[in-house]
């Protein structure tokens, strides 16, 4: 038991070496080919600075990595796995009587613990990191639209306002929202209408409202001006370009927000009358995370534990990145399925993890029983 022990210390050590850095270098890959696709979105805006993209692709550092965890932990499972086959480090502990099942349980206990520290820890850092990219992706890189978010039932709005200045902005702040049968009604409206330099022209004050075509429709509204008194003037209409399905957009997207704020955020979605699935299916994915790195690790044991001397090492290394490369698709086939309500999202985001883990064993039972 003492050999046992030590030998899966040794495997757990060169698996998880060979995983954190096949990581680094994939999403080192990735955020180089983001930067470029920053440089060219950037080269029309001559008044942007190179820093703005610079801090843009470091903000989205954390975010690929979550992402690129499944595919390190099956490659670099597999450089591990087929290093140790090579040197026949494997084949010696099998010939001495420990099982495949026994020298793996030391790395699959850490390919689970990485996961569970990308889903508990390094997921609040990445969707704080990500949300940040996107309020500089919003302000500097992209045209039209404003800023709207959802929080503590509240929904807060920016967005253009030429009707007394060709520039101005509106916000509008509603302290209750609620979607029912397709139109969106709002609750003890604020508005505060600004000029180009953000100089507050009129605030609007209305009971209730509710989003119609290209126009905000406000009952029962009063409005002050600076030094005057408010008074009431009845129904306002506000031009907006926005329609339901573009607020429903433009709330937070699941990649912003971590693993402890969503299932408040998704009950706020439901309480408001809003779709939640693509949340629930991002909440979903992130608990099965650990679970998938752990299946990822016996995928790559399945792949690259046979012997050289068999022959067709290459044929089964190849085939455990296409594997790889399946489950990925199978992951986002099943997401699809789930965003358009078909698959339940529990069901869509643990489907890949499931198929890839009896895929996994089917491929050790066969390495190890024949």
């Amino acid at each position: 038991m003492i050999v046992a022990v030590t030998l899966s210390r040794y495997i757990a050590r060169q698996f998880v070496f060979s995983v954190v850095a096949m990581i680094a270098s994939l999403t080192g890959i990735v955020c180089l080919f983001d930067f470029i696709d920053l440089l060219r979105r950037v080269a029309t805006k001559p008044d942007v600075s190179t820093n703005v993209v610079t801090e843009i692709a470091a903000l989205h550092v954390p975010y690929f990595a979550t992402e690129i965890l499944p595919f390190g932990m099956l490659l670099g499972g597999i450089v591990c796995f087929w290093r140790l086959t090579r040197s026949s480090e494997l084949i010696v502990a099998r010939a001495a009587g420990i099982s495949a099942w026994q020298f793996l349980t030391a790395p699959v206990a850490c390919a689970m613990l990485i996961g569970a520290l990308f889903t508990t820890l390094i997921s609040p850092v990445s969707s704080s990191m990500y949300r940040r990219a996107e309020e500089l992706d919003q302000q500097y890189l992209r045209t039209g639209g404003g800023p709207l978010s959802l929080s503590s039932g509240s929904l807060w709005l920016r967005q253009s306002d030429s009707q007394y200045d060709p520039h101005g902005v509106a916000m509008l702040h509603a302290r209750g929202v609620q979607l029912k049968d397709g139109l969106l009604r709002i609750r003890n409206v604020s508005v505060f209408r600004l000029d180009h330099q953000d100089k507050l022209m009129m605030r609007i004050e209305a009971p209730e409202g509710y989003l119609g075509t290209l126009k905000w429709i406000l009952s029962d509204a009063s409005v002050v001006r600076p030094n005057d008194l408010l008074h009431h003037v009845g129904q306002i209409d506000l031009p907006t370009d926005l329609t339901v399905n573009r607020v429903q957009e433009s709330f937070s997207s699941p990649e912003t927000l971590s693993v402890w704020a969503l299932p408040g955020f998704i009950s706020l979605l439901d309480r408001s009358g809003f779709s939640s699935i693509r949340h629930r299916i991002h909440f979903q994915s992130l608990l099965a995370l650990p679970m998938l790195a752990g299946t990822m690790a016996l995928v790559a044991a399945g792949f690259s534990m046979r012997p050289s001397r068999r022959g067709g090492v290459a044929r089964m290394i190849g085939s455990g990145v296409a594997a790889g490369f399946l489950l990925f698709t199978v992951s986002k086939v099943a997401e699809q399925f789930g965003n358009s309500g078909a698959l339940p999202p529990m069901l869509a985001a643990w489907a890949p993890t499931l198929a890839g883990l009896c895929l996994a064993v089917s491929l050790l039972l066969h390495l190890e029983d024949g």
